[in-house]
């Protein structure tokens, strides 16, 4: 009996492809705990405050976005590598080191995925009536009330959906991941270097395409799970 060309992708997915999978989520789970906080601090700084250099802090933010992801990683090799001017005070002040680990793949994602949800978060936040912020503050409230009780609850849509995205791109990442921290089984290589990796096997193409199948269901899974998220906050918060 012959069997059907798509038999391979019948198959479960054996440990390498299970170990990037699990690999991904951890470096994109580690990148949005690292980029949230800040991301909201820059979001509010950029849509409230007017301040000299602000457009220069704008662009340098978004400026992941215009450039190729292998000239990133390339700076942070420069930046966070064995002989960079960070990588060498980390490592000698607190024994941390980036290059070619998971937590170095975590910042390179985390760098990517950053003007994703300081975007998301800024479109939320144009959207917050400047009066009611204004009328707390004539009740007496301070700037961290007004920023908790009335500015963060209603710009929640964005930074949840700011967060789903940056974490769906994040498992995405390729080009600073491969150039920061190299593709090291089980320590760097996530679904997209896995993927690349099985295309350059001769007997890989079956393995390839289950590893973009998890890629596509992930990555659909995640703008989905935003866009329902981010109208049930809407909904919540109208009522």
């Amino acid at each position: 009996m012959r069997q059907s060309r798509y038999a391979p992708l019948m198959t479960l997915p054996g440990e390498a492809e299970l170990s990037a999978l699990r690999l991904s989520l951890i470096v994109a789970g580690r990148s949005v705990a690292f980029s949230l906080l800040p991301a909201i601090g820059i979001a509010w700084l950029l849509t409230r405050r007017r301040f000299p250099g602000r457009t220069l802090l704008d662009a340098f933010v978004h400026l992941p976005l215009v450039l190729p992801p292998v000239v990133v990683g390339y700076l942070l090799l420069v930046l966070f590598g064995v002989r960079g001017p960070l990588g060498r005070l980390l490592e000698a002040a607190f024994g941390i080191r980036l290059v070619f680990t998971t937590s170095g793949a975590a910042l390179a994602t985390a760098v990517m995925s950053f003007p994703l949800m300081v975007r998301a978060m800024r479109i939320a936040l144009e959207g917050v009536d400047v009066g009611l912020e204004q009328a707390a503050r004539t009740l007496g409230a301070g700037p961290w009330d007004r920023f908790a009780t009335i500015t963060l609850p209603l710009m929640l849509p964005g930074v949840l959906a700011g967060t789903v995205t940056a974490f769906a791109a994040g498992l995405g990442e390729f080009g600073a991941v491969i150039t920061f921290v190299s593709n090291i089984p089980g320590e760097t290589r996530t679904l997209p270097l896995a993927l690349y990796s099985a295309l350059q096997s001769p007997d890989g193409e079956a393995m390839a395409a289950r590893l973009a199948l998890l890629s596509f269901g992930l990555g659909l899974a995640g703008l989905i799970a935003s866009e329902l998220l981010a109208r049930g906050l809407r909904r919540w918060l109208g009522n």
